[in-house]
């Protein structure tokens, strides 16, 4: 099988057990080839932990979850070391990190101590314990989820974390149609995602990393991209626009997105696809653009409606 067969086959495979738009996956799919995190907001019970759950069992991965309450320790997440009494000496006990896909469920319901744990796993792919440090398992992916709602007893993301999620995506309530497609899913016994099976190996995942990584962003389109991000740092209704990983992550993610859709160079097109979901949740809004309901997004869209495309690639 080519990439973009592959692909189709991870999207089927998940389809089977989450009803959801195709944008969706396709953006989780650009994320795990990105080598990114991924931010998902939305109410509970719309199939957050479905998708995570579908997308590890559809390319052969590890998973874990992990419950985020305010007792949940550090240590919980990046592993401890403990005395082996026959010998003496210090052993590494794993944490919940060392796993290929982690569900990090509610991580604004843990304190920020603890969310910062997550952060050397994140960026740099290995954990430091008592001095030592340990990789974490390839392919490697941290997919959070936090109820958009609910604020009371909370700690919010502050923005140096959620410049680390890759992509911050919504599922939203299903349609009529769709909603009983859900019904007749799971109108049985038997949990759906009980019987997915691997589609794909987590080697054709790090292959197609190595194809993001090769795909050719030209300077024109990197300029683009800069025009972009630098627009977000002067525009009035912003307090703090994208940084430098941010303009990273758009021309990674461009190139995810031209490896989709079966090409080895970026396009525009590309780049005004993952705009949204790659530099949004990365910008601060004034309190007065909130009043006038200014939303990230549609700053956004301003910003690319008034930067020219590039004629050349």
């Amino acid at each position: 099988m080519n990439t973009q067969e592959k692909i189709g086959k991870i999207r089927e495979n998940i389809e089977k057990v989450l009803v959801t738009k195709n944008e969706i996956i396709n953006l989780i799919i650009a994320a795990v080839i990105s080598r990114g995190h991924v931010l998902i907001e939305d109410v509970p019970g719309i199939g957050k932990t479905t998708l995570v759950r579908a997308l590890a069992a559809s390319i052969g991965c590890s998973f874990q979850r992990i419950q985020f309450t305010p007792d949940v320790m550090p240590s919980d997440v990046t592993g401890f070391s403990v005395v082996d009494m026959a010998t003496g000496e210090l052993r590494y006990r794993k944490g919940a990190i060392m796993h290929q896909i982690v569900l990090a469920d509610e991580i604004n319901r843990t304190s920020p101590k603890t969310q910062s744990s997550l952060l050397q796993a994140m960026q740099e792919g290995q954990v430091t314990v008592d001095g030592n440090t340990y990789q974490v398992p390839k392919p490697f992916m941290v997919l959070a989820t936090q109820n958009p709602v609910e604020h009371i007893g909370t700690f919010p993301l502050p923005e140096a974390q959620l410049d680390r999620f890759f992509i911050k995506i919504s599922l939203g309530y299903p349609g009529i149609r769709d909603e009983m497609e859900i019904l007749r899913l799971h109108d049985g016994s038997t949990p759906p995602i009980s019987t997915l099976e691997a589609v794909v190996s987590s080697e054709d995942i790090l292959a197609m990393q190595d194809e993001v990584d090769k795909t050719v962003c030209s300077d024109p389109i990197k300029e683009y991209i800069s025009l972009i991000t630098a627009q977000t740092r002067s525009n009035p209704d912003l307090i703090l626009g994208a940084s430098p990983r941010g303009a990273i992550a758009l021309m990674t993610g461009a190139k995810a997105w031209a490896v989709i859709n079966g090409r080895d160079f970026v396009i525009p097109d590309d780049v005004l696809h993952m705009v949204s979901p790659v530099l949004a949740h990365r910008l601060v809004l004034r309190p007065e653009a909130r009043l006038k309901e200014m939303t990230a997004e549609r700053i956004l869209k301003n910003i690319t409606n008034m930067i020219k495309v590039p004629d050349s690639l």
